[in-house]
């Protein structure tokens, strides 16, 4: 009797440690939603106009871009990597396309200047972006160079060709000429349907295809198995070099969108576009749940990610709190979301341990 009693006291103890993990877990996976609420009822009880409808469409703007930048990210992230030469892709991009609309494209050998339509170099920016992805995936591959060295250097090469572009000055009035059919271009950043702006449309859009590809895909379960081990990825049949690539041009194409939405909303382009842009998208991928060493992660807790840091920096710059505090308080939300991520590693280690420990 007593031996039976000191068996349902081991099993009522295991039944609570189990419950304690599954509820830690539970707030480890659902930390970018606790904190999305979070910052929702601390802004809105400090200001009114927070949660405001007119409010609320402007902030989803904003989170938009992030959000686009961070669906690049996402694929990089899962595999392991990490792609720094985001934000500057943003600007280079919208250098290109501003010096298109304003200089179009000079052939002096003969003698004249071809002026491209709209839509003609929203998809050569597009395809640029694309092709500089895929050659900063190139150098990783071919030649083995661990993605922050490849990244930071194509980050410095996009800023540089973002400069050298206008000499370092901005492309104004990007209203084009109606006689040269480049006229239109600020609808892309300012146009609405069904009076949403394009720009969350495009969002909802990139959202819906991304998660599709990562989980209904052969290519998404490549990407999520090399992020998880790549050595036995590749073992088992997976094109890894191939795959990479084509994730860092994802990433690129991403980064040119952004980088055409922001000239477009701005009928502008300065070499500076995009600046810190890359930190605030790894911060919404790491923040949703994706684990930076690789293989854990979803395009859903991307989305909910970006709206944190988003409304975080609107909810800030509505109070009046000072710039420099601003980053301050979004790199600390870097470095907690870093350190949730790895105490969240650190217990999934450990529920595996212990299950082997109970087959054994």
């Amino acid at each position: 009797m007593e031996h039976e009693t000191n068996i349902n006291s081991i099993q009522l103890k295991k039944r609570r440690s189990i419950t304690k993990t599954d509820v830690q877990q539970f707030l480890l996976r659902g930390r970018a939603f606790i904190a999305l609420i979070l910052v929702m009822i601390v802004f809105s009880s400090m200001t009114p106009q927070f949660l405001a409808t007119e409010n609320l469409v402007i902030m989803s703007k904003h989170v938009a871009l992030n959000a686009l930048l961070a669906i690049g990210m996402t694929f990089v992230i899962l595999t392991g990597g990490i792609d720094l030469s985001v934000g500057s892709i943003v600007g280079m991009i919208a250098m290109i396309s501003g010096g298109l609309i304003n200089q179009g494209i000079n052939l002096p050998q003969w003698g004249i200047i071809i002026y491209p339509h709209t839509w003609m170099i929203i998809l050569i920016s597009l395809v640029l972006g694309a092709l500089t992805g895929a050659l900063t995936g190139f150098v990783i591959t071919r030649f083995n160079v661990a993605p922050f060295i490849a990244t930071l250097g194509m980050y410095y090469v996009a800023r540089g060709v973002a400069g050298l572009r206008n000499d370092g000055y901005t492309f104004p009035n990007l209203v084009g000429r109606p006689e040269y059919g480049n006229t239109g271009f600020g609808v892309l950043g300012a146009g609405t349907f069904l009076g949403i702006n394009y720009t969350i449309w495009l969002m909802a859009l990139f959202m819906v295809v991304a998660y599709i590809v990562i989980t209904r895909t052969p290519f998404g379960r490549h990407v999520y198995a090399i992020g998880g081990n790549e050595r036995a990825a590749e073992l088992s049949g997976v094109r890894v070099a191939r795959t990479k690539i084509i994730v860092y041009s994802i990433s690129g194409f991403c980064s040119a969108l952004v980088g055409l939405i922001w000239a477009s909303q701005l009928l502008s382009a300065h070499p500076a576009s995009g600046e810190a842009a890359e930190l605030t998208a790894i911060a919404a991928v790491v923040l949703g749940g994706t684990s930076l060493a690789g293989g854990r992660g979803s395009i859903g807790g991307t989305l909910i990610g970006a709206f944190v840091i988003g409304f975080l920096n609107d909810g800030l710059v509505m109070m009046g709190v000072s710039s420099f505090w601003q980053r301050v308080i979004k790199g600390a939300v870097i470095v907690l979301a870093v350190i949730v991520d790895q105490v969240q590693a650190r217990m999934q280690e450990q529920i595996a341990l212990q299950k082997q420990q109970e087959i054994k």
